[in-house]
């Protein structure tokens, strides 16, 4: 049972009549990896997890948003950057193993996908 005082009510949720407009958009290869680095420090100094929402890119900062889209089947997930690679030519990046599940990468290995720069970390 919630009890809420005289007043109060529960928080407004925003809803999007349009989808949010990345700030960049470009197309590259995206590879994965898994379960050889799980359990390792990402360049970040986090803990990768072949199960995270994470991504590897050479250059963008820590923390960005990407929204990874595969064409062939229109699917996409959005990542955090949280390490560097991929370290193979012609590769842009590199996504963890539930990424690749979900946007159906896995047998291909390496695939052509959108990638959607949606949100940089804020500077402290």
């Amino acid at each position: 049972m919630f009890l809420f005082a005289q007043g109060m009510e529960a928080p407004l949720v925003a809803h999007l009549t349009q989808p949010a407009k990345p700030i960049k958009t470009w197309v590259g290869n995206a590879s994965w990896y898994g379960p050889g680095f799980n359990g390792r420090k990402t360049a970040n100094g986090e803990i990768f997890s072949t199960e995270a929402l994470t991504a590897a890119h050479p250059n963008l900062p820590f923390g960005s948003l990407v929204r990874v889209v595969n064409p062939r089947n229109g699917k996409f997930e959005l990542v955090r950057i949280n390490d560097r690679g991929p370290y193979q030519e012609g590769r842009e990046i590199d996504v963890s193993y539930r990424v690749a599940r979900k946007i159906g990468l896995i047998h291909s290995g390496v695939s052509q996908v959108r990638l959607e720069l949606m949100e940089l970390p804020q500077k402290h």
